[in-house]
């Protein structure tokens, strides 16, 4: 039987591993951790492949597959967004994703990306309120509470200074589900009846609700002078969670127009509607929150690069540990032109 050399081994992070690397780092630690590799890789926007999300819709759900590359580094995500699934007793949303080296095209990393992209979404949106919330900012609405609310709030905590979240969701059990998981967290958690509830004094929004509708989960009268938005649904075609007034009412901040337009709460907007980049916001090249009575919004879809750092984060994280299995995962021949050779001597 060959032996596969070292570089025919893919490193594979599997949600055990994912799950052990992130408790030995800590929670909060690890989104910090990645808002950092984020930021870096907008920092240089102009390196990176960028093209919207390939997606395949059907009635019940969508998966897409989320491709960049850098030059050196290609990576990919592929994902599921299927709201019906927690009646069934399964995850929304499930997604692995791989590192390749552009100069050979082996792969160098393969990992789970569920939890991973349940803190890598968390990271962005945190990463993207420490340049547009307000800087005083001591209280999140958290409205929809499903399986990334937890992730938002301690992001929210790590890398903003969140001291309190006001929980809403239209189960209740989702909302007693993520006040309880939140108890040991140092955040003071208050559980609201109703959205309007959430909201108030609250100078962070976050939505993140899952239906597959043109739904309306904030309405105009709900959002006050100097809020910062955080819109993160499980977004699509067809998929939105504010009124269309308060898109009037905001500077919009998204991370790439031509995938935002596609499935973000602007693609209820005029297609050459102004909005303002994030990589540029980080640069220094646009102004994020420019005034105390400004309402800013982050559409957030989620975007390839995003995930490629989210891997990049983790490729580096396990060097030097056990928190990763080998996988034998590429052919490896003696003579790279004998494949059949290789298979017949198997035997």
């Amino acid at each position: 039987m060959q032996t596969p050399s070292k570089l025919a081994l893919v490193p594979f992070v599997s949600v055990e591993n994912m799950m052990r690397l992130v408790n030995a780092n800590g929670l909060s630690a690890m989104l910090i951790r990645i808002a950092d590799t984020i930021e870096a890789d907008f920092l240089r926007w102009d390196d990176f492949d960028k093209t919207p999300r390939v997606a395949s819709h059907s009635d019940v759900g969508v998966i897409e597959l989320m491709p960049t590359s850098d030059g050196d580094l290609y990576g990919f995500k592929y994902v599921n967004g299927h709201p019906k699934n927690t009646a069934e007793g399964l995850q929304t949303v499930t997604a692995f994703g791989l590192l390749a080296d552009v100069h050979s095209g082996y792969p160098v990393l393969l990992s789970e990306m569920t939890l991973l992209t349940a803190l890598r979404t968390a990271a962005m949106s945190a990463l993207a309120a420490k340049h547009l919330a307000p800087k005083s900012a001591t209280t999140m609405a958290m409205i929809g509470n499903g399986a990334q609310s937890e992730f938002q709030c301690r992001a929210f905590q790590a890398i903003c200074g969140i001291t309190h979240v006001r929980l809403y969701d239209t189960d209740p059990a989702a909302t007693r589900k993520c006040a309880n998981n939140l108890e040991n967290s140092g955040l003071y958690v208050t559980i609201c009846k109703t959205a309007e509830d959430a909201v108030t004094g609250a100078q962070i929004i976050t939505t993140c609700t899952a239906d597959k509708q043109n739904a309306t989960v904030l309405t105009d009268n709900m959002v006050g002078a100097g809020v910062h938005i955080n819109a993160i649904g499980g977004d699509c075609p067809g998929k939105t969670e504010l009124h269309s007034d308060i898109l009037h009412r905001s500077s919009i901040f998204v991370e790439y127009p031509p995938q935002t337009r596609i499935e973000g709460e602007i693609q209820a907007l005029a297609a050459d509607y102004p909005v303002l980049e994030l990589h540029e916001v980080f640069s220094g090249k646009t102004t994020g929150r420019t005034d105390d009575k400004q309402i800013t919004l982050f559409d957030s879809v989620g975007f390839a690069i995003e995930d490629f750092s989210a891997l990049r984060c983790i490729k580096d994280a396990i060097k030097g540990t056990d928190f990763y299995i080998d996988l034998d995962m590429l052919a490896d021949p003696d003579d790279p032109r004998d494949l059949y050779g290789m298979l017949n001597r198997a035997k």
